[in-house]
C-alpha cells in the first residue's frame, strides 16, 4: 500500500474492461491520483492529444516547469477476435502502433517515472513450442489473422528496451494471453472466443424457449488449444509487476492452462446449460494451433500466479451475462 500512496497514475484505457479492474484494484491499494482519460477527449492515435494529455495532467512545480504523472499503465488497444482482425488488419495495426509508439516517448519527454506497456500473446510466432516463453518471441512471423495486431503491440517491446538502453527509462513490456470475466466485450462482430459464445449458447436457448430451433455455429475444427487468464488475475498481475519489476525482459501473465476450443465449448454449453446442436464450420480458420504460456519468470521476478479456477472464473462471466440480458428484456 505504501509503495502507491504518493503515486499518480495514468491508466490508458481505464474505462475498459481490463482497464476497470486495474482502475478498482488501484484505489483498493490507495494510490494517491487515478487519471482515466476518455477517447472522446484525448485520441491517442493524434500525437498533439497525447502531449495534450501530459500536459493536462502534470502539477504546476514551480519555476514555470511541470511534474508529470509518475507512471502510465498502457491498456488502450483495439482488439477483437479473428474475424475482427481478419476485417480490418490496417486499423489494428495503425491504430495500436500509433497509440503506442508515440505515448511512451512522449511520457518519456515529460519525466514520467515508469512506463507499463501491454503486448499480446498473439505477438508469439504461429509454430512456437508450447508452453511459450519469452526468448521464444522472434524465432518467427506470427499466426496470419492476428499478426498486424501482434506485431503494432511488440514494437513497444523493441521500444521499451531501446529506451531503457539509450535513455535509462524504466518501461516494462507485459505479455498477457486471452482474457475473460465478467464486463467482457460481447459484441459479435468484435469479441473473442469466450464472449462470443455464452451469447451464442444464451441466444440459442432464448430461441427454443420461444419455439425457434437454434443451433450454435462455431468457427475452425475445434482442434487448437488455447489458454485463457481471468481478468482480475490479470490485473494483479499487472499491478504487481508495476510495483516490483523493472527490467527490460518481457514477461508472460498467464494462467498455465490449455484447453481446446472443442473441450471449450462443450464445457460453456453445459455452464449455460445449452442441450441443442452445435455446427462446426470447418471453411473458418482455426487460427493459431497452440497457445499456452511459460508463467514462470512472472512467479519468479514478481510473484505473479493465477488464483482463479478456470470453470468458476467462467460460471461468474455467464451469470454476469445472464444478468445483464435479463436487464435488457426489463428495460425493452
Amino acid at each position: 500500500m505504501s509503495f502507491w500512496e504518493t503515486k499518480r497514475v495514468l491508466v490508458t484505457g481505464g474505462s475498459g474492461f481490463l482497464g476497470s479492474y486495474v482502475v478498482e484494484k488501484l484505489r483498493e491499494r490507495g494510490a494517491a491520483e487515478i487519471i482515466v482519460p476518455r477517447s472522446q477527449d484525448y485520441d491517442l492515435r493524434d500525437i498533439h492529444a497525447i502531449r495534450r494529455l501530459l500536459h493536462d495532467t502534470a502539477l504546476p512545480a514551480g519555476g514555470g516547469r511541470r511534474s508529470a504523472v509518475d507512471m502510465v499503465i498502457h491498456l488502450a488497444a483495439r482488439v477483437g477476435g479473428i474475424g475482427a482482425n481478419r476485417a480490418h488488419p490496417a486499423e489494428f495495426f495503425y491504430d495500436n502502433l500509433m497509440m503506442g509508439v508515440p505515448l511512451l516517448h512522449e511520457a518519456w519527454q515529460a519525466g514520467v517515472a515508469k512506463f507499463v506497456a501491454l503486448g499480446t500473446v498473439c505477438a508469439y510466432p504461429k509454430f512456437t513450442p508450447v508452453p511459450f516463453k519469452e526468448a521464444d518471441l522472434w524465432d518467427g512471423y506470427p499466426e496470419d489473422t492476428n499478426a498486424p495486431y501482434g506485431l503494432a503491440k511488440k514494437m513497444l517491446l523493441v521500444q521499451a528496451q531501446t529506451y531503457r538502453q539509450q535513455y535509462g527509462f524504466n518501461a516494462i513490456f507485459l505479455l498477457p494471453v486471452n482474457l475473460y470475466g465478467p464486463g467482457d466485450n460481447f459484441d459479435p462482430d468484435s469479441s473473442h472466443v469466450i464472449p462470443a459464445l455464452i451469447r451464442k449458447f444464451l441466444e440459442a436457448q432464448a430461441a427454443v424457449r420461444m419455439g425457434r430451433p437454434a443451433a450454435v455455429v462455431v468457427w475452425g475444427t475445434g482442434s487448437p488449444t488455447r489458454e485463457f487468464l481471468y481478468v482480475e488475475d490479470a490485473a494483479e498481475g499487472i499491478l504487481l509487476a508495476t510495483e516490483h519489476y523493472n527490467d527490460s525482459e518481457p514477461v508472460n501473465l498467464g494462467s498455465g492452462r490449455e484447453i481446446s476450443i472443442k473441450d471449450l465449448v462443450s464445457l460453456l454449453a453445459r455452464l449455460t446449460g445449452f442441450a441443442g446442436e452445435i455446427v462446426w464450420d470447418t471453411s473458418q480458420p482455426d487460427g493459431q494451433p497452440r497457445r499456452r504460456l511459460d508463467t514462470s519468470r512472472a512467479e519468479a521476478r514478481f510473484g505473479f500466479r493465477a488464483r482463479t479456477d478456470f470453470e468458476t472464473g467462467l460460471a461468474r462471466t455467464v451469470a454476469w451475462y445472464k444478468e445483464r440480458m435479463a436487464q435488457a428484456q426489463v428495460s425493452s
